[in-house]
């Protein structure tokens, strides 16, 4: 199964979901696909640079009816430089996130990382764009399917300014989405469990219970904190967040 999404990733074709021809696939075995994935990925030359929390909202969770978030992990060559356009050509049917990405100045190692030792461990945060896309048709997922598939990972648009965590509240920051000049979305730090440093010490611990752990120099992409916005050809998009800055993106 991790040869068809990796199929269907570099054909930006879509493929049936993965719990239609297999009803009984479990989270755990999703995972196993999800790193054959990446080991696909690694394999071409691509380099692990980063993780993303996914499902950290309680609709979005209830949606796939699970009571837990999950995560992907981010490559280089998902990256698109802000200033730079993403062309459409290469994705399938992509969404935009505003986010919180934090970049990491020291490992963090669960299980027993505290949101004391999140900020510690933190360089500083800046504003940032996820376009998650779906190689599943239509978006049919279930947590299995979004699990598997790198927790629908797209491509990732980082702010050019970082600011230290520890001088905002990170719990009732703003965003503000605007696609086209128009407000298409609001929210604020809580929206990803309450606050993005919990989410991130979340991923830190789930990861330490796998035998795995965060890297200083690390991109952590801490969860959505408003509805994915809807994308086509043309489109301009434009995150800010109160205290952080702003990130752009446009698409061809």
């Amino acid at each position: 199964m991790g040869r068809q999404l990796f199929t269907a990733l570099n054909q930006s074709a879509p493929i049936s979901p993965l719990t239609e021809d297999c009803p009984g696939l479990t989270i755990e075995q999703a995972y196993r696909i999800q790193q054959h994935l990446i080991d696909l990925r690694l394999a071409r030359g691509e380099r692990i640079i980063g993780k993303k929390i996914g499902v950290t909202s309680q609709p979005v969770m209830d949606m796939l009816g699970v009571n837990q978030p999950d995560f992907g992990q981010l490559t280089d060559a998902m990256v698109v430089e802000q200033g730079t356009s993403v062309a459409m050509g290469t994705l399938i049917q992509p969404k935009a996130e505003g986010e919180i990405a934090f970049i990491l100045k020291h490992d963090l190692a669960g299980p027993g990382v505290t949101v004391a030792d999140v900020l510690r461990a933190t360089e500083g945060v800046m504003a940032c764009f996820e376009i998650v896309d779906s190689r599943i048709r239509d978006w049919k997922i279930k947590i299995q399917d979004t699990v598997a598939d790198n927790a629908s990972c797209g491509v990732i648009v980082l702010g050019d300014r970082l600011v230290d965590p520890r001088k905002l509240d990170l719990y009732t920051t703003g965003m503000v989405l605007e696609k086209n000049g128009r407000v298409v979305g609001c929210g604020a730090g809580a929206a990803s469990m309450g606050s993005p440093v919990i989410a991130v010490a979340w991923l830190a611990n789930t990861l330490g219970r796998l035998g795995m752990s965060l890297k200083a120099g690390e991109v952590i992409l801490s969860g959505a904190l408003s509805a994915m916005v809807p994308v086509i050809a043309g489109d301009n998009l434009r995150v800010s967040i109160a205290g952080i800055g702003g990130c752009s993106v446009r698409f061809d």
